[in-house]
């Protein structure tokens, strides 16, 4: 085991776990941000993605280890009162149905945005190719992220 300091929303947070522990599970587990959603434990299906200094990534693949100094921004973190562009876009398009993917689809969407502030359709489905809905909704998620990209613009 040995200390991490890990700047997590914004604020510093020390944990003690071991170095191979997944960001995932230090982020439920440890800090209790219960956001972030386990899906595949295999960094296929983008339910647990996070931004690591505002890149979205796979939080079940990332060792504490490999944090070091870089910014951990979480659902939680990504607007204080649920009021970003995209999650005001998600519940315009009613984009959720069983809700599980959302967090990781909306993270996915914010870096996308940060990067490309004005996408085509071509640059979202490239964007959020691997954030897996099961239950279809890439229309509605495609329609929001052009929503918030238009109100963020």
């Amino acid at each position: 085991m040995a200390n991490y300091n890990l700047r997590i929303n914004g604020k510093m947070t020390q944990v003690d776990v071991d170095s191979d522990t997944p960001m995932l599970w230090v982020l439920r587990d440890h800090i209790k941000l219960v956001g972030t959603k386990f899906g595949c434990g295999i960094a296929q299906c983008g339910a647990c993605t996070i931004h690591l200094d505002g890149e979205a990534v796979r939080s079940c693949s990332v060792p504490v280890s490999a944090v070091g100094a870089k910014a951990i921004t979480t659902i939680e973190g990504l607007s204080e009162n649920g009021d970003h562009p995209l999650q005001k876009a998600w519940i315009e398009h009613d984009v959720p149905q069983c809700g599980y993917c959302q967090a990781g689809q909306i993270m996915n969407a914010a870096s996308l945005l940060d990067k490309n502030p004005n996408p085509s359709d071509e640059d979202i489905a490239r964007g959020m190719n691997g954030n897996i809905c099961r239950c279809g909704t890439y229309t509605r998620i495609k329609k929001a992220i052009k929503t918030a990209a238009a109100e963020m613009s």
